[in-house]
């Protein structure tokens, strides 16, 4: 019976998926209708490939959002459709937003980027070094990463931002600041405390002020696990062999009954509270396109600031870490200059491509957590003779 109401899902899934009826395109531009097809058909490919339950698109050509369509369901056992609004679980696409509000303040000489971090966020214990905001945005402020599941994955609720710094901010630094890379959330939770305390708002009133009302992002807001979010989707997980023996480690008493390889669950509850500037935001995928928009264009940042964010940061010895302020750069992203920014947690997965030199972007969201969406942002890219090369692992 199982088996059989899981073949069910994945049947009326499909349907979704092909059906031209069920989920016409929100946005088409001006693309003709053979291409229009091949995006769709692509999408589908890959939906039923990782077996994504839904998912959102928008794409970027020559500054202008010319598709935006919603595929699958957003939730599986409501059997609600994705569309174009569906809000999802950005994760990690939330530090491009925050590192944005950082420079915009850096701008207006509200936030110094090399004075100590404790001078905007006086709650942070001093440390061994100085640490600065430009560093954090690197991650190269030495500031620890989680140290357990109960931090990365978590029920716990934070009201504020200082309450998450609470968790990390007496906690010694891993190294000395610029010397070495090392990827941290906690670093971007600091980077919200120092949003505040520069801008005199609340991280989440400054975001809605100064980036979301701007743009025109009016479903983008923190990821409260309390509230009503009109048009949320819900999060899943599918089982491969490497996560039934983790769960079958963790949980013994329960793999069996949610841990069977090749089904999709509902994904674990996680409040995301603790990482709000670091990875607690929802969007849809087409305020994400409107967000790189904006940025190519000016709106936001100066183009001068916008180089700088997109320039590698090197340590101290001069190698290169792969991140700019905010963004991850990449040498080449099969064989195009491109800048990303990737996200993933539970119930969700994400993806942000800029290729500056082709005016060409790509936002895509998923309700599927642990999915690697850049095979499908090359694909879609190669419709527009972009992503030439092999694309890396």
């Amino acid at each position: 019976m199982r088996r059989q109401l899981t073949m069910l899902v994945w049947l009326l899934l499909a349907a979704l998926l092909l059906s031209p009826r069920a989920l016409p395109a929100q946005t088409r531009g001006d693309l003709p209708a053979d291409k229009v097809r091949e995006i769709e058909r692509i999408v589908a490919a890959e939906m039923g490939r990782a077996k994504i339950p839904g998912l959102s698109l928008a794409i970027v050509v020559e500054k202008k959002i010319q598709y935006v369509n919603g595929f699958g369901l957003a939730d599986l056992e409501n059997f609600v459709p994705a569309s174009s609004t569906t809000v999802f679980r950005i994760a990690s696409l939330t530090k491009t937003i925050t590192a944005t509000a950082v420079l915009q303040l850096a701008e207006r000489g509200r936030l110094d980027l090399d004075a100590p971090i404790q001078r905007y966020c006086p709650a942070y214990s001093e440390k061994q070094w100085p640490v600065t905001a430009r560093q954090l945005l690197g991650h190269l402020g030495g500031v620890r990463n989680y140290k357990d599941e109960t931090e990365a994955r978590g029920t716990a609720h934070y009201a504020r931002i200082a309450d998450a710094l609470n968790v990390f901010k007496d906690d010694a630094l891993l190294h000395e600041p610029g010397t070495k890379f090392a990827y941290s959330n906690f670093g971007y939770v600091l980077l919200g405390c120092a949003i505040e305390e520069a801008s005199g708002q609340t991280y989440q009133d400054y975001l809605r002020e100064h980036i979301f009302r701007p743009v025109g992002m009016t479903r983008t807001r923190p990821d409260h696990t309390f509230e009503i979010i009109p048009n949320r989707a819900r999060g899943y997980v599918h089982v491969t062999p490497e996560l039934a023996a983790l769960l079958a480690a963790r949980f013994p008493e329960w793999a069996g009954a949610f841990g069977r390889v090749g089904e999709v669950y509902n994904a674990q509850l996680h409040d995301t509270s603790i990482k709000r500037p670091a990875g607690g935001l929802v969007s849809t995928a087409a305020e994400l396109a409107r967000f790189a928009v904006a940025l190519e264009s000016g709106q936001l940042v100066k183009p001068e600031t916008l180089r700088e964010m997109w320039t590698t940061q090197r340590t101290r010895s001069g190698e290169e870490t792969g991140w700019g302020l905010g963004w991850i750069l990449p040498k080449e992203m099969a064989g195009e200059k491109a800048v990303r920014i990737s996200g993933n947690q539970p119930g969700a997965s994400a993806a942000l491509v800029i290729l500056p030199d082709k005016q060409f972007a790509v936002a895509v969201l998923a309700n599927l957590e642990g999915v690697d969406l850049y095979p499908l942002v090359t694909e879609l890219g190669r419709l527009w003779k972009h992503f030439p090369g092999k694309l890396a692992p």
